[in-house]
């Protein structure tokens, strides 16, 4: 059999097969034009572009501007292949600051539809209007009057290349993907006043050039999206670039994300950047939901590779994982520091770990090896069995209080229900100021160690062990548990829920059973039991509409201890230590000072709720290990933001790289 014969293809082919993988749709081609039309803008300041389509784009796409128009003398050859004002010799790649640089993209239209150009410049006494097939010009220009600027008209898109038109959408849906280019590009020049319609309909784009970005993605994408933006400004003198972002809140979401991501100022995609960011808030966001996004960042030509791609929709930069490593992390501590996340942790605060989710995984395990014991079974995998496994029998679902529960009077953990109370705004300085403090000394790496903490088990009333990436941890339970109560009392401000005792507890009598308590400290010195119990009690009725007002804490005008403020969903303080609480909210709360009053009386609160919440280990142990595990890590892993002073409360006990130094010389 004879070989085949190699044929050089016809040029008029080879400009088609080109002109295909450049303009894909109807989309791409108007991309192409936008581009093509914006610099333009760049260099003349124009203020107007105006797109008018009919049939998805497939009949007619036309583009309209004000900018400098086109010379008379360079008709002929605009629409050839490589003829560009941008690119004169290869190592001008790497200098490239526009949007377009080969020349291709008008030349690849005229291949595929019927291209013409109606131009006048401010030199010129009249228009001049020229038609385009193949990249040739199809007679001299003529004279026609117009505006300065210059119109693009396509018609028939593909009307040589059939196959390519039946693959196409529906012109409505086509017609969608035009609105989303336009509305991207709208967006980040918001200095450029955009209108896109169909053709002898009203606009379904427009936007005005005095606009900033902020305004025109809450009259594009709707003001519930605009109302939650928050800008993220970053520069970068390691890696040399620059970013601009506005990105939602952790109180919005929707099941299909957007994301508008620019560099140079060209409309490009990045499945890495959005992969990552979506790990950011995945954290705050619900499951399957997504932000929207918007970045424009700006970086030296030298460090872009734009030519990966014919619609020059991917590109490739210097030192891609670091930069997206950076950005992720100014996202991250710009959410970490948003009154929008404190909403957001409102809505949080009601969503509890299902006990059912544990018995699915541990079902599971059991049908996989029936015949074997967990003490038999090697621990590959956290989600397959904790630790506890090869101690106890693990406990999946929250213990309910025994007969033998501490109590005061009828007063039993068993009897505290949870009530709600109504978000609003916090207005006081003070409280403001110390939010601000909390966020000022965050430590970005404690941060990303809690937040992706695997719970490992207990070690004792006061210490736990949890798994962070190849780490092992001894974490102080009761310190750490003491800031994130503190936090939480701060962020959640005047909007706490409470927890209702029933029957309330009379705070005189608390009092004196917390002054025969030791660790009260009394002494006859001191004075009389009575006389200081009714001084306590007097102090905190005094201060009662101030601790029911901001921290939902009721006491009664007959001096009756109604609730407790609800901080952690499912989170019941233990009732032994109650007693010598409110004493120390008598005695250690500075009531003088707002700030003080505030700072003392969190600081008081939250080693409460800690400290009686690893106290339950001697007394029910099993509560106090679901608790932990299921209440305390993961309400640190959502909330906490770290100070550095909590490096000292952590310990990291081993990691993979000395276990196999370890392994190495056994």
């Amino acid at each position: 059999m004879e070989p085949g014969v190699i044929k050089k293809l016809d040029e008029v082919v080879v400009n088609r097969i080109a002109a295909g993988e450049i303009i894909q749709k109807p989309s791409n081609a108007l991309k192409e034009l936008v581009e093509n039309r914006l610099n333009s803008f760049l260099d003349a300041k124009a203020t107007h572009i105006q797109v008018t389509v009919k049939s998805g784009g497939l009949k007619l796409l036309q583009i309209q501007d004000n900018g400098t128009g086109i010379r008379r003398e360079d008709l002929p050859i605009v629409c050839e292949r490589f003829t560009t004002s941008k690119l004169s010799k290869f190592e001008d790649l790497s200098n490239i600051g526009t949007f377009g640089f080969r020349g291709e993209a008008l030349a690849s239209i005229s291949h595929v539809a019927h291209l013409s150009i109606q131009t006048k410049t401010a030199n010129e006494s009249c228009g001049y209007k020229a038609t385009y097939e193949d990249g040739l010009l199809k007679g001299p220009p003529k004279a026609c009057a117009g505006n300065q600027g210059t119109t693009i008209t396509v018609e028939d898109l593909f009307y040589n290349m059939p196959q390519r038109r039946q693959c196409l959408k529906s012109p409505a849906e086509e017609m969608q993907k035009i609105c989303e280019v336009m509305s991207k590009y709208a967006v980040h020049n918001s200095n450029v006043a955009f209108t896109l319609k169909k053709y002898g309909e009203q606009p379904a784009v427009r936007t005005v050039g005095s606009n900033s970005r902020e305004e025109n993605i809450s009259h594009i994408y709707g003001p519930q999206i605009g109302g939650t933006l928050l800008p993220v400004d970053y520069e970068d003198d390691v890696h040399k670039f620059k970013m601009t972002a506005l990105v939602t809140k952790v109180d919005y979401s929707a099941k299909r994300g957007t994301m508008l991501l620019f560099i140079n100022h060209r409309l490009v995609d990045s499945a890495a950047l959005k992969t990552a960011i979506d790990g950011v808030y995945s954290t705050y966001l619900p499951k399957g939901m997504h932000p929207f996004i918007y970045i424009s960042l700006e970086m030296a030509p030298k460090q872009l590779d734009v030519s990966v791609h014919p619609t020059k929709h991917e590109v490739h930069f210097l030192y891609e994982d670091e930069i997206i490593d950076k950005i992720k992390r100014r996202i991250e501590l710009k959410l970490l520091g948003s009154n929008a996340a404190r909403t957001f942790y409102k809505q949080l605060r009601f969503s509890v770990v299902p006990s059912s989710e544990h018995n699915i995984e541990e079902a599971e395990v059991k049908n996989k090896d029936k015949e074997r014991n967990d003490k038999d079974r090697v621990r590959t995998d956290s989600k397959e069995q904790k630790l506890g496994k090869f101690l106890l029998q693990k406990q999946t679902s929250e213990p309910t209080t025994n007969s033998n529960s501490t109590s005061i009077g009828n007063v039993t953990d068993d009897s505290l229900c949870v009530g709600t109370s109504r978000k609003s705004q916090v207005q006081l300085t003070s409280v403001k100021k110390m939010q601000d403090n909390i966020e000022r000394r965050l430590n970005i790496m404690l941060r990303k160690t809690l937040k992706e903490l695997v719970f490992v088990g207990i070690v004792d009333q006061t210490f736990a062990l949890f798994q962070q990436e190849t780490k092992l941890f001894l974490c102080n339970t009761i310190k750490v548990c003491e800031e994130l109560f503190y936090q939480r009392l701060l962020f959640e401000f005047q909007n706490l829920p409470h927890i209702k005792l029933e029957p309330s507890l009379n705070i005189r009598e608390a009092v004196l059973i917390a002054l025969d308590c030791e660790e009260a400290g009394w002494s006859p010195a001191d004075g009389n039991k009575s006389e200081l119990a009714d001084r306590a009690s007097n102090i905190l009725l005094e201060k009662a509409p101030i601790m029911r007002e901001y921290f939902s804490l009721r006491i009664t005008e007959e001096g009756q201890l109604e609730t407790l403020p609800a901080i952690l969903p499912q989170h019941y303080p233990c009732s032994t230590h109650l007693p010598l609480y409110l004493l120390r909210l008598a005695t250690e709360v500075d009531w003088e000072s707002e700030i003080e009053c505030f700072e003392t009386f969190c600081r008081e609160t939250a080693r409460f709720y800690a400290l009686t919440s690893c106290l339950e280990m001697g007394l029910q142990p099993q509560r106090h290990k679901w608790l932990v595990e299921h209440i305390l890590y993961p309400g640190l892993k959502r909330y906490l933001l770290p100070p550095n002073n909590l490096r000292q409360h952590l310990y990291e006990l081993t990691n993979l790289s000395r276990l196999y130094k370890v392994f190495e010389r056994c």
